[in-house]
């Protein structure tokens, strides 16, 4: 089974409907990660408000920051390896990743030959 982990920048809370703005792609996210997680996909996701030491902790996650500093977050970790960083996956992508079927409108392109 997949395992995706999520390291997120500092937040108030995960759904995005916190604080004075709404931050929609937050909102988008947070509805594809139940999604996949309904769908079997073992994801975690980790604040770093709130959970720093889980950042401290994951090598690669330590690195991006290193590298590149608090614009590489969100961080995303499938099985181990680092496949996006610096903007939320799309439903699309975590489908991909973890191997499940989209409806045919929510499936990614095929690339051209």
């Amino acid at each position: 089974m997949t395992r995706i982990k999520v390291y997120d920048p500092p937040l108030c809370c995960s759904t995005g409907v916190c604080g004075p703005e709404v931050d929609e792609g937050l909102v988008a996210f947070a509805a594809d990660a139940a999604w996949a997680m309904r769908k079997g996909v073992l994801l975690d996701r980790f604040n770093l408000a709130r959970q720093p030491m889980a950042f401290a902790e994951e090598p690669l996650v330590r690195e991006m920051l290193e590298g590149h500093g608090p614009e590489a977050l969100p961080v995303i970790l499938v099985d181990g390896a680092v496949v996006l960083h610096g903007r939320y996956p799309t439903r699309a992508e975590l489908a991909q990743w973890a191997g499940i079927a989209l409806p045919p409108s929510r499936a990614l392109p095929l690339a051209s030959a």
